[in-house]
């Protein structure tokens, strides 16, 4: 079959600009690190936190956020030097309302040690979920999240279920926390698995706060509401992963509250499905 000089040419332009964006295209769509809140596997760590996170690297983590296992008490630069062995890193870590109020000036040292350029809040109390306490406690976000600044470190808060089903006055806390801080200065880690047994869709969630999601946490549920392995449940993480770009997400956290002993095949499981999701 003959060619024309013509098609030639349009043929080989075509080429020549599939060569040239193949780059873009693949720099794109380059996935980034799959981490790992080590509050999953915290009866591991808490006892032997060198080779959990040894463990946690071969299975091919390559992020770390602290949280639980009692780390806050751990030699902080000998984590550290661990890390750095094994090509780990923790961009963030959970630091607790009374932590943070109680000692800030420590929270911040050992951020900073760890490697950390985020200090998520992960959780508030009972007797904070009121419209009274809850202003006064965003407040306290905001004024952190200022001082955190000046020392060179972001912050974020990490939502369960009770963010939305909470709502003094006819507003959930949620909806206070998002109206009442500067989304520049306070960004959001959210849990997947929380928002949704909350009725809410994370899709929407972040469609409402564009370029404010610092991070993920990703678990599955199943359809009686369990926790459980990334892809062994009903969440479609792919749906929502459409959106990376609009919530400007930096981190993916395989995360399992309840992950079951021993623990190992869970996050094994976890972080093979989320690698062949997260591109």
């Amino acid at each position: 079959m003959m060619i024309s000089r013509r098609q030639w040419m349009a043929g080989g332009a075509a080429l020549a600009t599939t060569l040239a964006a193949g780059p873009l295209v693949a720099k794109g769509l380059k996935p980034k690190p799959i981490g790992i809140q080590l509050y999953t596997v915290r009866e591991l760590f808490s006892k032997d936190p060198m080779g959990t996170l040894e463990t946690v690297a071969k299975i091919g983590y390559r992020e770390v956020e602290y949280g639980g296992g009692g780390y806050d008490k751990m030699d902080h630069a000998a984590l550290r030097k661990t890390m750095d062995r094994l090509g780990l890193k923790s961009p963030s870590l959970h630091i607790g309302y009374d932590a943070l109020s109680g000692d800030f000036a420590g929270a911040v040292k050992m951020a900073k040690t760890l490697g950390a350029d985020t200090v998520i809040l992960p959780y508030m109390t009972a007797e904070q979920r009121n419209a009274e306490s809850w202003k006064a406690a965003v407040a306290n976000f905001s004024r952190w999240a200022e001082q955190l600044k000046k020392s060179g470190l972001d912050f974020a808060y990490h939502n369960h279920d009770f963010e939305f089903t909470t709502k003094p006055d006819g507003r959930s806390l949620y909806d206070t926390l998002l109206a009442d801080t500067d989304p520049a200065l306070v960004k959001l880690e959210l849990d997947l698995f929380w928002a949704v047994a909350a009725g809410e869709d994370p899709k929407a969630i972040i469609k409402r706060n564009p370029g404010r999601i610092y991070a993920y946490h990703v678990k599955d549920r199943t359809a009686d509401g369990k926790m459980t392995s990334v892809g062994k449940g009903v969440i479609d993480f792919a749906d929502i992963f459409t959106l990376n770009g609009t919530a400007g997400v930096k981190h993916f956290y395989v995360e399992n509250d309840q992950s079951p002993a021993p623990y190992l095949p869970d996050i094994q499981t976890s972080f093979a499905t989320l690698s062949r999701l997260r591109a």
